[in-house]
């Protein structure tokens, strides 16, 4: 796996070289570069070049594409243990780009750990008796005798919560992983955690629209610009405004055709490549795309399942990587995503709801306590319908930000009591997610409703979930993903867009719209958001395949003392049949749970 691998630990014996490939099995692409010294050592992989240098007496290693932002240079490691040396870990506020670093000074016994501000790139470490451990996957940490982690229960709810286990969290106790913009220390046996960088807006600024407008247009060519600079690349295109603005600049700023590629299924409602063909069209592309059948998502699970370090539940990992394989199948070794368009410019449904919401609150109170909230309760309100919508609203705007955030939660819907067995959810923390959610969420209520929830999405949605799906997807398909989006030039013009721009009332995407209403063809302007979702409820009722493999992983979930057996026989049973879509994706997040323990021993 592409990443870091290596410790500091003063108390380590036996062949480093040997421990180093106990950590990294994976041959990948090609061997990895090593450095090793005394009390430390240090393994790699790297898309572009050798992430590995020794300076002075530090080891340095600096995967992805980091540059300093006062001059705009490529930073080399020697640079990074120079600027540490001279400012400590302060100096991380000048490195840009996607980027993963560590650095030890085995003198000294310290290390640095640090992620880019976007998260893109994962490291997961853990503190050991006699110093600290580190790598991408922290499935491999944790069976490393000086780590030897048991799985967290905590870990595997929070898994349930989200369909992901957020950072910092991961399925193992005492094994962390690096939030977005987040620098770890060690030094004299301590371990500290925090932030170099996090989510801000310009609330303020007056900039006339026009100008901004054409501002944004020339900073996401640029990004586009650099993005395309090593490889042959090409562009992941759902048809959506993102990936579609990403291949009319693609183009631009190569002067060729962009290879473009696009997922396609059999499943009405589902199918998208009508809108990709359009964009394909306008710009020119080199279009291909690939129809993903139900026999393709079964012998795809088991290798997801087991390609990342702990469970992971997104469904749309799957289309997305045979996606990825389609460009390498074409060439491509690189692949440019629209992600981060919607959690910079306001594109999720969630931000109009949300507004909806909270014009609760600008009702006068006491028509709110005198009228609206008793007529509600009255004998037989919930048979008249108007009514039954009303109290379903003012119960969802009256609960607390960010509690609100997960009025469709499935497991808060269902109850932990329905679907984890008593005795597991016995040691369990059941408002531990929404705390941590809440600690985020506390340093963001300076800013308007819309830029806290996109703040959140930067982490939950965008950090946790979707960049693991698309960079991991791609790695096994032997394709590196990128994200012009994600630049640290467009993230900080996106955060300087009036909120009254970025979402006007329900109207979504209202300032990346208008600025691309010449660019992109009005179809796509207009279409409903869909992306490469994956008809997995649809086809679980009526392909075999799909429900064998269902029914095999789920039953092996009844012995582990994690589900409850009723839940686990109302999804096999008439459950799917009634809410497929629902159900399905409960289905969905417990056949990776399974699929994902049995890659790791079934420990449970």
């Amino acid at each position: 796996m592409k990443g870091l691998w290596g410790w500091l630990d003063q108390g380590t014996t036996g062949d480093p070289e040997a421990l180093l490939r106990g950590l990294d099995p994976d041959p990948g692409n090609s061997t990895p570069s090593t450095l090793v010294r005394e009390r430390s050592a240090m393994a790699g992989r790297a898309w572009q070049g050798m992430p590995l240098a020794e300076e002075e007496t530090l080891l340095v290693g600096l995967v992805g594409h980091a540059w300093w932002a006062d001059s705009n240079t490529h930073a080399a490691p020697a640079d990074v243990a120079r600027a540490y040396r001279a400012r400590g870990s302060d100096f991380l506020a000048a490195l840009q780009g996607p980027f993963l670093l560590t650095l030890l000074d085995p003198q000294s016994g310290a290390a640095l750990l640090a992620a880019d501000r976007m998260g893109v790139w994962d490291l997961a470490y853990a503190p050991t008796p006699g110093g600290l451990l580190f790598g991408p996957r922290a499935d491999r940490l944790a069976v490393d005798p000086r780590c030897a982690a048991d799985l967290d229960p905590q870990g595997l709810y929070d898994y349930l919560y989200y369909h992901v286990i957020p950072r910092p969290g991961s399925a193992y106790q005492g094994i962390f992983r690096l939030r977005p913009g987040e620098v770890v220390t060690f030094r004299d046996g301590e371990l500290t955690a925090a932030p170099f960088w996090r989510p801000s807006f310009s609330e303020d600024r007056r900039t006339p629209v026009a100008e901004l407008q054409e501002r944004f247009r020339t900073t996401v060519r640029n990004a586009v610009a650099r993005s395309a600079q090593e490889g042959r690349v090409g562009a992941f295109l759902s048809g959506g405004t993102d990936s579609s603005t990403i291949t009319g600049m693609l183009g631009e700023v190569t002067g060729e055709p962009p290879r473009t590629f696009a997922i396609g299924f059999n499943a009405e409602g589902y199918d998208e490549t009508g809108f990709a063909h359009i964009a394909a069209k306008r710009f020119g592309a080199d279009h291909h795309e690939y129809f993903v059948t139900p026999q393709d998502v079964a012998r795809a699970v088991p290798e997801i399942a087991a390609a990342y370090g702990e469970p992971y539940g997104n469904a749309s990992v799957v289309p997305s990587f045979y996606c990825a394989r389609l460009a390498r199948e074409n060439g491509v070794d690189v692949l440019l995503g629209g992600d981060g368009g919607d959690e910079l410019f306001a594109g999720n449904e969630r931000y109009a709801r949300q507004w909806l919401l909270s014009l609760y609150h600008r009702v006068p109170r006491s028509l709110r306590r005198g009228l609206l909230e008793p007529a509600t309760g009255l004998p037989g309100a919930e048979r008249v319908p108007p009514v039954r919508k009303l109290a379903s609203y003012i119960r969802q705007a009256s609960l607390p930000m960010p509690q609100r955030l997960q009025t469709y939660n499935l497991l808060e819907y269902l109850g932990p009591e329905r679907v984890f067995a008593g005795d597991f959810l016995a040691g369990i923390d059941r408002h531990g997610p929404i705390r941590e959610l809440t600690r985020e969420y506390r340093d963001l209520e300076r800013f308007a409703l819309v830029n806290q929830l996109l703040a959140i999405d930067m982490k939950y949605t965008l950090a946790d979930d979707d960049l693991r799906k698309v960079t991991r997807a791609g790695e096994l398909a032997g394709v590196e993903t990128r994200f012009p989006f994600l630049d640290d030039e467009v993230v900080a013009f996106a955060a300087t867009v009036p909120v009254g721009q970025k979402m006007r009332r329900t109207r979504l995407r209202h300032f990346f719209k208008q600025a691309l209403r010449d660019y992109l063809p009005e179809e796509i302007l207009t279409k409903e958001k869909h992306g490469f979702g994956l008809p997995f409820g649809v086809w679980l009722r009526e392909e075999p395949v799909l429900r064998d493999l269902a029914r095999d992983s789920l039953d092996g979930l009844r012995g582990r003392g994690i589900i409850r057996a009723e839940m686990i026989d109302e999804l096999t049973g008439r459950r799917l049949e009634e809410h497929p879509g629902f159900f399905g994706t409960l289905t969905w997040v417990l056949m990776m749970l399974e699929q994902w323990l049995r890659h790791n021993g079934g420990r449970a």
